[in-house]
């Protein structure tokens, strides 16, 4: 039987997204079996991978040289328990291959004594036929196949994966992820902008309850909630507190951007970065135990020393505890003011929200265009970092038309362009024609029936952008906007 692998950890090994792959498979690049990719088919499509690159051994090796820090090998390095779980696993694969080896030459034994004993008295034709079968066999066994050293070097790293990462498969919207180290479910799925539910996130409050419909899991982190016996027999467990020891399929609800309810939470100010006169970021800390669930796109209120406002948030649900918002510099706006010219280090930030419906349609294959109208980059940063972590599209078009505060974050978007190859980047600089060069931009698009348009900025600016869009074939249901202040 042929070694068997699965979509999401073939692009791992191959340093591909698995849009990529998908394509592959759609253009009939890349074969599949029953969902999954046979080793010998992964070896033809990929060619010139490199596929002895121990990187990930390196790297468990790094860790261990750097015994004295311990924060950054936990961090690193799966709970004990589960590795033991998972060295244990691999250790039965391992007997179970053996084992069949052992099997298999016996089935060769057994068949040159066959070949033998129906030898006696045969005929010369006959005589030729179990010679020549005996010499195929033992031509074939003796031979190692051309592409040995690769097929063996893939499984190495496919099994080092499987150490030190586990797939898991969210059921029944079918987001898919990689827990990492020593995170835990819930830890992994908001890494990668899954909006699994969850309260506390340290086993108190239970809302992140969720059953495992395959696979195992391990209890890592002790929970002061208590599970019924109906909850233990039926495989429900808490996120925040269980790691998976393989490949998992989970049920469990995935949250909209109505499901996620109104929280109020004291924060503190990590930092303030000026950008340049007009603009600047507030980034804020979270506290551990009450992290704020939201969505790319969605807003907050923010209170500092008195002063308040509310403003899109600019970083991705994926960044754990750090929320970032950006502020344009405005006259007779406090909060602006204060961002400017006070000293705000570690001072306390009232938050509340989140606020706003403008999120990613999750459910849409849909390539992917982003308009950014000015200081509206902030939502649209943090919708495209959502997209990314979730690696929903097909590809990804920004377009970002500067006010006269510039592109200010111009290298960030020139580094998501570089590092991803289906990421675009196109700035426009000011301009009194904006209808002119709205239309310039649909033209460069003759199937907008087949995009998702998500756009942020003033009424008039986003009035303007629907009619031409929708003009040049862009289905009306597809457009995504978002109000600045006007």
């Amino acid at each position: 039987m042929s070694h068997l692998l699965p979509l999401s950890r073939v692009a791992k090994l191959v340093g591909q997204s698995r849009h990529v792959l998908q394509d592959m498979i759609r253009s009939g690049a890349l074969a599949t079996f029953d969902g999954m990719i046979q080793l010998d088919e992964l070896l033809r499509a990929f060619p010139d991978v490199k596929w002895d690159d121990d990187a990930e051994l390196r790297r468990v090796s790094e860790i261990k040289d750097k015994a004295f820090a311990k924060r950054v090998r936990e961090l690193a390095l799966p709970d004990k328990d589960v590795l033991t779980a998972r060295l244990n696993e691999l250790g039965n694969d391992y007997a179970a291959a053996r084992a069949l080896l052992l099997h298999y030459g016996n089935v060769m034994t057994w068949l040159d004594e066959k070949i033998d004993e129906l030898d006696e008295g045969a005929s010369a034709e006959t005589h030729h036929a179990l010679h020549s079968v005996r010499a195929f066999l033992l031509r074939n066994l003796a031979e190692m196949p051309s592409n040995a050293a690769q097929a063996q070097a893939v499984i190495v790293q496919e099994r080092m994966l499987k150490i030190m990462s586990a797939h898991v498969t969210i059921v029944p919207s079918g987001h898919e992820f990689f827990v990492e180290g020593n995170e835990t479910l819930l830890d992994a799925a908001l890494r990668h902008g899954v909006s699994l539910n969850y309260g506390c996130s340290n086993g108190n409050c239970g809302d992140c309850k969720a059953r495992l419909v395959s696979g195992e899991v391990k209890q890592v982190h002790a929970h002061d909630y208590v599970l019924s016996p109906a909850d233990k027999a039926s495989g429900v467990m808490l996120l925040c507190s269980y790691a998976p020891v393989n490949d998992v399929v989970v049920e469990a609800n995935v949250a909209g951007a109505r499901d996620i309810p109104l929280q109020q939470l004291t924060a503190k100010v990590k930092s303030v970065e000026i950008f340049n006169p007009q603009m600047a970021a507030l980034h804020i800390l979270v506290p551990r135990s009450q992290r704020l669930r939201f969505l790319g796109g969605q807003s907050i209120q923010v209170g500092i020393n008195g002063v308040s406002g509310r403003y899109a948030i600019a970083s991705c649900p994926c960044e754990d505890r750090h929320i970032e918002v950006q502020v344009a510099r405005q006259a007779g706006d406090a909060f602006a003011d204060a961002l400017f010219t006070a000293d705000l280090a570690h001072a306390p930030v009232s938050i509340e929200g989140p606020y706003g419906e403008l999120v990613l349609d999750e459910d849409s294959p849909r390539p992917l265009i982003f308009l950014a109208f000015g200081s509206g980059f902030a939502p649209i940063k943090s919708l495209i970092q959502h997209a990314m972590s979730l690696e929903l599209a097909e590809s990804m078009d920004l377009h970002w038309l500067a006010d006269s505060a510039g592109h200010y974050q111009d290298n960030l978007c020139r580094a998501w362009a570089d590092a991803l190859d289906n990421f675009n980047y196109v700035p426009h600089p000011p301009t009194d024609d904006l209808d002119g060069l709205l239309r310039t931009i649909v033209l460069d698009y003759p199937d907008l029936h087949r995009f998702d348009v998500y756009a942020a900025g003033t009424t008039a600016q986003l009035e303007s952008a629907y009619g031409n869009f929708v003009r040049e074939g862009l289905h009306g249901a597809r457009w995504f906007p978002r109000v600045e202040a006007d």
